[in-house]
């Protein structure tokens, strides 16, 4: 089905059994993200809320909460803009599908954004303080918009071809923000708007800005998705949608036509207030800090609005299902955008951003030893490419070694590496680079180190399965566990202060250094944790404590470390302390009050019994 509006794609949910109504009023602080997490967790439908607690408009969640429901939403278009997408990849595709390639020109023309008179969305008014005002964890400085699609133009060539429709979060009140007439626009780095902002600041000009919500479903998507040079947002909402992106204009901004809610406004030059704390998706709170203010002139709704939003916190939440189809779709899009890389997998578990997973080919010298020669350009290569560019550790891996060798397959690839890592010359850092806005295991806001680690030829060792017996540690460590094949967690006091800390680290290594206890011929990786119980508990538990707790150039150790001209090797084991820091953003926890008000929800008799 082609879906024209949010309302119609509630519909073609409820008429597929993907959607429950909810008719009892429910709070919009805590209560309906709680409710959302839970249903997401347990593969749940999407949820509509008839009745807001001090708002007219009824709300929907977990539209895209599994890959079933996605395909289900799209799937009267998907196929086709996958075949797109790989023939935009890999262009001899063309001459293996004719048929195809020769209606991409009309794809492309159908697809195009149209200017409208009529736009439903400028129906009615309201203001800012009549949306549901949604708030998700406790300590969340305010209510937000979760899944809005930011519009802005570049001020020197203002065309919708040109523009960038980006989600970046928009924070409603709380703070200093003056009630109706500001709210916070937070983006982060690296990100299109960026760019247009800096534009209206040498232009001299504030930077007009849209904020569409809902309407049709493919429009969400566009506003998350990565795509090609040369592909505009609006172009690729045309295509998932299976119709035009439809606009007009108003006061001097563009209006999506079919949207139930816009909001529209400026961004003063050299104005901003705190913004935050907000339950980000690493699993923590992002914290307050300075970010630009939008200037709230219009706030225009549908006659039949319906409010759209998600929850975001540790993974997997609802985003994780954007990124499994965005994934699904860009795939083939990663050889020709990074040559000799054939796969890419940002890990969910870790926040996306702090782990990156990736294969390529090893083709320089192909004779004698193989070792990571052109891994290393493309690892280069794939740190300047789009949001890969904010990966804190990327890992990258020698096709030729194991041509099934898959990056989707997390234990088989890391059992891959630990058996061939030469820890005295595969290890790369950055340091005192930029990282993601999120990531507060840095040095500052953006601030921090990353780690490449490229392994190719021969495997080196096979790694243990269990602990050696006698195993000593320090005064102070305890708790080892082997949390994967060569990978040892163990328990450190806690992390105090940085001197504190790397002295606690550095004893543990010359302990080991001494006793010899873990070779790394078979136990190559040591992470010192606070509760090696809980990182053992699952993989997921391991990759989020190891990689959303740790800065490169502060947090790796080793045994018998040393640098040569610049470069840090070691003898090993490698140490990681993967442990809380003080200056580390708190992690996200639930209000235990809030889940006893809404269990009555999911008991029998209530609309969700039988879901979680």
């Amino acid at each position: 089905m082609i879906h024209r509006c949010l309302k119609e794609c509630v519909l073609d949910l409820e008429r597929g059994h993907h959607l429950v109504h909810i008719e009892e009023e429910m709070d919009p602080h805590l209560e309906m993200a709680h409710v959302q997490r839970r249903v997401y967790e347990a593969g749940g439908p999407a949820l509509f809320f008839a009745r807001v607690k001090g708002s007219p408009f009824p709300a929907v969640s977990n539209l895209f909460g599994t890959k079933e429901r996605c395909q289900y939403l799209f799937r009267h278009t998907l196929d086709g803009v996958r075949r797109i997408l790989q023939i935009k990849a890999d262009p001899s595709q063309a001459w293996r599908a004719p048929l195809l390639a020769a209606r991409l020109p009309f794809t492309a023309l159908r697809s195009l954004p149209r200017r409208v008179r009529r736009a439903p969305v400028l129906e009615n008014e309201t203001s800012i303080d009549r949306l549901p005002q949604l708030v998700s964890w406790p300590r969340d400085g305010g209510p937000f918009l979760t899944l809005p699609q930011v519009y802005t133009e570049d001020p020197f060539d203002p065309r919708p071809l040109r523009s960038n429709l980006g989600m970046y979060r928009i924070q409603l009140a709380g703070n200093d923000y003056e009630k109706n007439i500001e709210v916070g626009m937070h983006y982060q780095i690296h990100r299109g708007i960026g760019i247009h902002h800096s534009r209206a600041i040498e232009k001299g000009e504030p930077l007009r800005v849209s904020i569409f919500l809902g309407g049709p479903p493919a429009h969400t998507v566009a506003a998350v998705m990565p795509l090609p040079e040369g592909i505009s947002e609006l172009l690729f909402a045309g295509m998932l949608a299976g119709r035009r992106f439809a606009y007009t204009r108003r006061d001097g901004h563009l209006v999506s036509a079919q949207a139930d809610f816009c909001i529209t406004g400026t961004v003063v030059p050299g104005v901003t207030k705190p913004e935050g704390p907000f339950g980000d998706h690493l699993g923590y709170y992002s914290l307050t800090h300075e970010f630009p203010v939008l200037r709230v002139e219009r706030v225009w709704h549908r006659r039949d609005a319906i409010f759209p939003f998600t929850v975001v916190g540790r993974p997997p939440q609802e985003d994780t299902s954007f990124g499994r189809l965005i994934h699904d779709l860009t795939r083939p899009l990663v050889p020709r955008e990074v040559p000799g890389v054939d796969a890419l997998h940002a890990v969910d578990a870790t926040g996306v951003h702090p782990l990156l997973l990736a294969r390529g080919s090893e083709r320089y010298v192909p004779y004698g030893e193989r070792i990571p020669r052109e891994l290393l350009t493309q690892a280069s290569a794939i740190l300047g490419f789009g949001q890969c560019s904010l990966a804190k550790v990327l890992i990258i891996a020698a096709r030729e070694d194991d041509p099934d060798l898959d990056v989707d397959d997390i234990p088989t690839f890391l059992h891959h590496v630990l058996e061939r890592i030469d820890l005295g010359r595969d290890l790369h850092f950055h340091t005192r680079t930029t990282i993601d806005t999120l990531d507060y295991s840095g040095s500052g806001l953006n601030q921090g180190s990353k780690l490449v680690i490229a392994v190719a030829g021969n495997k080196k060792r096979e790694l243990s399965r269990e602990l050696p017996t006698g195993l000593s540690l320090p005064a102070g460590f305890r708790e080892p566990r082997l949390v994967l094949p060569g990978v040892v967690a163990v328990e450190a006091p806690p992390f105090e202060d940085p001197v504190r800390g790397e002295e606690s680290a550095r004893t543990l290594a010359r302990h080991l250094e001494t006793t010899g206890h873990l070779s790394p011929s078979s136990l190559p990786l040591v992470l010192l944790v606070d509760d090696s119980g809980f990182c053992g508990e699952s993989l997921r538990n391991l990759l989020w404590v190891t990689f959303t707790r740790m800065n490169p150039s502060h947090d790796v150790h080793g045994v018998h470390e040393e640098v040569d001209h610049k470069h840090w090797s070691c003898r090993g084991p490698l140490i990681i302390d993967a442990r809380i820091k003080p200056h580390h953003a708190p992690p996200l926890v639930d209000d235990p009050e809030v889940k006893r008000r809404v269990d009555r929800l999911f008991e029998e008799g209530g609309p969700l019994a039988g879901i979680g």
